[in-house]
């Protein structure tokens, strides 16, 4: 075999072993990949029913309930459409109505997103930026930290970095 046609084996095999290595990794990492969904996203696209997701936004003000088994009930708005949030749990110490919020959990079939980890923005500049970045798209939102239309007001995200979020304990 001479050297030229040796190399060639070597660069092909190393590509079959890094395609492999990949494919392996990709599938493991199916489960764990969460995707993030402003309110009007759930309303508009039809999101099934047991879906994985992240619901970002801000809490409505007036909607939180607490129940005396340990259950919260809220609803995230962008602004445009609302979902209700249901959640048990201890919420971050930073949680409260009219500020931003992020909730991973699963839709339920009846319209109700069962978040089973609650995220709060960290201070008064802090706005995830998926949820900022809704808000602009449907023209609720203007750089400098003015929201618009009678929106509540945020800081701006213009730093291009998403701050610091307190995790709650999830259950």
């Amino acid at each position: 075999m001479t050297r030229r046609r040796r190399r060639s084996v070597l660069i092909i095999v190393c590509g079959v072993v890094l395609a492999a290595a990949l494919g392996l990794v990709l599938t493991a990492m199916r489960d764990t990949i969460v995707f993030f969904r402003s309110p009007t996203e759930v309303a508009s696209q039809k999101v099934a029913p047991g879906t994985r997701f992240r619901l970002g936004g801000l809490v409505e003000a007036g909607s939180l309930k607490r129940e005396a088994d340990g259950h919260v009930e809220f609803a995230v708005t962008d602004t445009g459409s609302t979902v209700a949030v249901r959640y048990r749990g201890l919420l971050p110490d930073l949680f409260r109505e009219g500020q931003g919020v992020v909730t991973e959990g699963v839709l339920q079939a009846d319209g109700t997103f069962r978040a089973d980890t609650v995220l709060a923005k960290h201070d008064e500049t802090y706005m995830p930026r998926e949820v900022a970045d809704a808000l602009k798209a449907q023209g609720r939102w203007q750089e400098g930290g003015q929201a618009a239309q009678g929106s509540p007001t945020q800081g701006s995200p213009a730093q291009g970095q998403a701050g610091p979020v307190s995790r709650t304990a999830t259950q």
